[in-house]
């Protein structure tokens, strides 16, 4: 494809309460996966192959079958194996009340009451997620020196770098204060109203200044990437300073709607933002916690991001939105930046929108009632052989999520060298962002109506149209690229974007 570098979701040792977000060991692999010479051995393959390798850390949470939490149920209240972790005395006059209104973002309350060795109710945990994730102390030296001590563990063995697992959540104001805001799935704080009491807490970034030095005593580049998700993009920039993190995932801009206005508020606000701290902006569509956006945008516009979609609810118009998907890649692509492919988005892979119920495994699901359908859907194996048992992905049908029959027609083998398919658009624009300089480039907007984006960086002009009308190329233009096929007289259709030379 011509991508830089993977991004390995978690791996280690889990019960897979969470999709592997809920570590027992963050010293080794799951035999699910394989074994720590296998991880060895793919460390340096993708060496070999020029490709770096990027590592899920989850350092809010652990599992609840890790060690520590094992050895802090059965401790004392104060002990030093409970402080690892945040253990609080219940409210009310027999403690059975939560010691404070949190709730999690899966749904239901924040914290879950332990037993006694002897049988009696006990204190409560922490879990800004479900039950098996309690959330570590990071007031707690001890849990400073194991992630020190982690990271280094990786690094030792040649990964490159790591993303990091809500990174805006490990310290929590100091009180715990009650809030009685709505919890939505990792939102972060929004610009109108107070900072939440357990998310983007200023102490994070004392963590991450350690963690840097940690990265830049070993040679070559190694690189620490943000999942958080925080606004305003001002205080998103704050964790890619100069001595903290290289990279902040941008999720204003996957959230922002598909209108030229919304498009170019954003683009500009990100870079301000992050070009305020010298850091480059992060530009993301997709990932593992967001409707695909081949399906999200083929939902009306200005009708909110659904947290999961399944059988019974409105459906996407699927060719609309990969048409839109093709065309808000390509002007991703082109900005200046870095950017973030959601494996099977080069397929064109819409959202698994009639997944079972019954088969669904996101947390979510369960602890909202049935209410939100939450993350399976787009975490279904992708389709590599179209004929093949489980599309290629495995020796059989039993994939663990089950694929749609119609993700055929997105295989990769159906789509390798077919001009035209959705994969050759993002291996030919990959190559001409790289040929051009594109990620290390500058922005210049040329134009900002309200139907029609067009800027230029370096010696490439980009062009959205977001309007119902046809657009006119400019005079003498060379297209380089377009997300779908122009009308017969050259003009740019609807939802469609073209990178011009001249």
């Amino acid at each position: 494809m011509g991508v830089d570098a993977v991004w390995l979701s978690p791996f280690y040792p889990s019960p897979q309460a969470d999709a592997g977000y809920d570590v027992a060991d963050y010293r080794d692999i799951d035999p699910l996966f394989g074994t720590l010479a296998d991880a060895d051995k793919l460390i340096a393959e993708a060496r070999s192959r020029g490709l770096r390798v990027i590592v899920d850390l989850v350092p809010n949470h652990t599992s609840s079958a890790h060690r520590w939490f094992q050895a802090a149920l059965p401790a004392a209240p104060g002990s030093p194996e409970r402080s690892r972790y945040i253990f609080r005395d219940g409210q009310g006059p027999d403690g059975d009340q939560p010691p404070n209104d949190w709730q999690s973002v899966f749904g239901g309350p924040a914290w879950t009451r332990t037993v006694d060795p002897d049988g009696r109710p006990g204190q409560w945990y922490l879990h800004l997620f479900d039950t098996g994730q309690p959330d570590l102390n990071w007031d707690n030296p001890e849990v400073h020196a194991e992630f020190l001590d982690v990271l280094r563990f990786w690094l030792d063995r040649g990964v490159d770098g790591f993303r990091v697992d809500v990174a805006h959540g490990l310290v929590k104001q100091a009180d715990l204060a009650d809030w009685q805001e709505p919890q939505e799935i990792l939102s972060g704080n929004e610009v109108d109203k107070p900072r939440p009491p357990m998310w983007d807490q200023d102490g994070v970034h004392e963590i991450y200044r350690q963690w840097r030095q940690v990265l830049d005593s070993y040679p070559g580049e190694r690189v620490l990437v943000a999942e958080a998700w925080v606004e305003p993009a001002e205080r998103l920039a704050r964790y890619v300073r100069p001595d903290e993190m290289h990279q902040a995932f941008n999720f204003e801009y996957l959230l922002a709607a598909w209108t030229a206005p919304a498009q170019y508020a954003v683009i500009t606000r990100s870079l301000e933002a992050t070009d305020s701290v010298g850091a480059p902006t992060t530009w993301v569509l997709s990932n593992h916690d967001v409707v695909r956006h081949a399906s999200r945008l083929g939902l009306p516009i200005g009708g909110g991001r659904p947290n999961g979609i399944g059988i019974g609810d409105p459906q996407p118009d699927a060719a609309l939105g990969l048409r839109r998907a093709r065309a808000a890649t390509l002007l991703m692509l082109a900005l200046p930046g870095s950017a973030y492919l959601y494996q099977g988005e080069e397929l064109g892979l819409p959202e698994h929108t009639t997944l079972p119920d019954e088969a669904r495994q996101d947390p979510t699901w369960v602890r909202s009632g049935h209410t939100q359908r939450g993350r399976d859907g787009c975490r279904v194996p992708i389709p590599w052989e179209a004929d093949a048992p489980s599309y290629g992905f495995g020796p059989t049908d039993a994939s663990w999520l089950p694929q749609p029959a119609l993700w055929a027609e997105y295989a990769l083998d159906r789509q390798r060298d077919v001009p035209g398919s959705t994969y050759e658009l993002y291996r030919t624009a990959l190559r001409l962002r790289r040929a051009h300089g594109l990620g290390r480039g500058t922005l210049e907007w040329l134009s900002s109506g309200d139907e029609v984006l067009t800027f230029r960086n370096g010696e490439l002009a980009v062009l959205t149209n977001f309007g119902d009308a046809p657009v006119p190329l400019p005079a003498g233009a060379e297209v380089l690229a377009a997300s779908a096929p122009l009308d017969d007289d050259g003009a740019v259709p609807s939802d469609v974007t073209v990178w011009l030379r001249g």
